[in-house]
């Protein structure tokens, strides 16, 4: 979801974004050179600070969503041109601090999501703004009108994860099977309802599903108890230990701070040619 995006746009900043250019704090614009080739300018590039998670710690286990079909909208979204999780250096050897702290206890690391390209949060302002397209709602959003997915945070024109320090992610165990990637829209209980009655994901019981929209994901609900409160408070100390903090709303959002780029929304594609083609 694109609710972290919200306290960005409250610190008051002008910020744009384009494909060849970003926005620095400062108010500069880093643009392309006109010595670039066609082949560079077509296909913008990721700064030397961000890394493929894979290539800090390929223990990690990656099911990146938005690839799929199997998320909040339903379809592949824009700009995700490969799973990967892509990071700024900093936040991925965090992750693998943390993955050291959980692999002797059975336990792995899973990312949803890292860098998300601005191109892909305009897709998701493009499909809250059609109201007509429901078809993952029993899923994802059952206890909200889709006509409220702005005003109620959820949905934004910004989203922290384009600044590169942002993920989203679970625990499971190491020996856990995943099933296949279901496809959408799927026939399965919703995001909140008994975790045997959720869509399949192999992962520990956090109370909700990744990318429910709902108050019972907000990571401190008192409604939440037992074993997933357990496993919520297991995540969120394994994570602080290593330098993130939680985003109140949502269990699995973790922003790895100091930030490198706390002001800039890169729009480079999520694949493995905007890390070579510097």
């Amino acid at each position: 979801m694109t609710r972290r995006a919200l306290p960005a746009l409250a610190l008051g900043l002008t910020l744009t974004v384009a494909p060849l250019a970003t926005v620095t704090a400062g108010g500069a614009t880093a643009a392309s050179s006109p010595s670039r080739s066609v082949a560079e300018r077509a296909h913008p590039t990721a700064p030397a600070e961000v890394v493929a998670l894979r290539d800090v710690d390929p223990t990690i286990v990656h099911e990146m969503r938005y690839t799929t079909n199997h998320n909040f909208v339903g379809e592949r979204i824009d700009a995700y041109r490969a799973p990967l999780c892509l990071l700024t250096r900093p936040a991925a050897e965090a992750l693998s601090r943390a993955q050291d702290v959980l692999r002797p206890r059975g336990l792995t690391l899973k990312v949803y999501d890292c860098y998300r390209p601005q191109s892909a949060v305009d897709h998701f302002v493009r499909w809250a703004e059609d109201l007509e397209d429901e078809q993952m709602k029993s899923e994802f959003y059952p206890r909200v009108e889709k006509d409220r997915l702005f005003a109620d945070g959820y949905i934004a024109a910004r989203s922290g994860h384009s600044r590169a320090s942002t993920v989203d992610l679970t625990i499971q165990p190491l020996d856990a099977r995943p099933g296949p990637t279901p496809h959408s829209p799927h026939p399965a209980g919703s995001c909140f309802g008994p975790v045997e009655d959720r869509v399949p994901d192999a992962s520990l019981d956090m109370g909700t599903a990744f990318d429910c929209f709902d108050l019972l994901s907000n990571t401190a609900n008192p409604e939440v108890t037992g074993a997933a409160r357990v496993n919520r408070d297991l995540l969120v100390d394994v994570l602080a230990a290593q330098g993130f903090a939680n985003y109140e709303a949502e269990w699995w959002h973790f922003t790895h701070r100091p930030e490198l780029f706390p002001t800039t929304f890169f729009d480079f594609p999520v694949s493995r040619a905007s890390l070579t083609s510097r």
